[in-house]
């Protein structure tokens, strides 16, 4: 299935320099081919939104909600009330992407924090956990589904970008997707899977060829090469390695159906990518995953000089 949102690039315009961009008009193009697509949905979850502050340290279970199911009830409890009102703008975030993961696309969760009477509401997207969604307590699979999807919405930058999210829902039914998406987002992307309900954590892994020294992307948490210090670059995510050595395919191929890891098997999701999320330096357009002067990637043809370096 197709998350499709608009990715806000950084364009730094400046006069003619020995090392300045210049002006392009990739933005506006590129936010008139994703408006074209289906449905809207952002996938710039900040990878602090898994952190202590959000669900990796104590588990989903903290909230609440796992228990008392995310349905109206769930969202009365004490103890869900009692964690949103410690971080609301937080909690806001990290209950947007939830109810996008677990909730079928026309429901909306609504919380009115008792507090401040600021009413938040959340739109399902996906259902990916039919049971949890309806006020039941989460089911291990849906725990699994669900720590999956929040995993590949993790975006390094915040930003949004499209992606195409294909598996399996927690009763095992695969989420809808067309030849015509395959062909889009043609660029195989990664792997996701954990548990956030009990503290396991979430994982990713490579699927697919990795970047060259002279690419980045926003997707920086997914793509990268495959050094040590570059596939850890969104705590609490962990890379695990390669998704071919560390999941089973569905039998067509194009995804995969179980991950596991430390002795755990896991209901996993896989992502895509278009190419064009994929940026090269030198192409005179400044990316959000580039730099300034020296570093990696150097891209100063296209983002100019640092501060230090005029």
């Amino acid at each position: 299935m197709k998350l499709v949102a608009t990715l806000s690039f950084t364009l730094l315009v400046a006069a003619p320099l020995a090392c300045g961009p210049v002006e392009s008009d990739t933005e506006s193009s590129f936010e008139g081919a994703a408006l074209q697509q289906g449905i809207e949905s952002d996938n710039g979850l900040m990878a602090n939104g898994l952190s202590a502050n959000g669900l990796s340290a104590n588990g989903l279970s903290a909230n609440g909600l796992s228990a008392n199911g995310l349905s109206a009830n769930g969202l009365a409890a004490a103890s869900f009330r009692s964690w949103f009102q410690k971080n609301p703008a937080h909690s806001d975030m990290v209950m947007r992407y939830i109810v996008r993961c677990a909730v079928p696309a026309g429901q909306v969760r609504t919380f009115t924090d008792p507090q401040t009477q600021i009413t938040y509401q959340w739109p399902g997207a996906l259902g990916l956990a039919p049971g949890w969604a309806s006020g039941q307590p989460a089911a291990l699979a849906e725990q699994q589904i669900v720590s999956a999807c929040m995993a590949a919405h993790v975006n390094k930058f915040g930003v949004t970008v499209s992606i195409s999210v294909l598996g399996k829902n927690a009763t095992g039914q695969i989420i809808p997707f067309t030849l015509d998406e395959l062909q889009q987002y043609s660029r195989r992307e990664a792997c996701f899977f954990g548990n956030l309900f009990n503290g396991e954590g979430v994982f990713f892994g490579s699927d697919g060829p990795r970047l060259h020294g002279n690419e980045s992307s926003s997707r920086a948490c997914e793509l990268s090469s495959d050094d040590p210090k570059k596939t850890q670059l969104c705590p609490p995510l962990t890379y695990a390695g390669k998704c071919e050595q560390l999941c089973q395919p569905i039998a067509q191929g194009g995804f995969y159906v179980a991950c596991s890891w430390r002795g755990v098997t896991y209901k996993p999701l896989t992502t895509r990518v278009r190419p064009s999320e994929i940026f090269k330096c030198g192409d005179h357009v400044c990316q959000v995953s580039e730099q300034c002067g020296s570093g990696t990637p150097t891209c100063k043809k296209d983002c100019g000089c640092c501060d230090s370096e005029r």
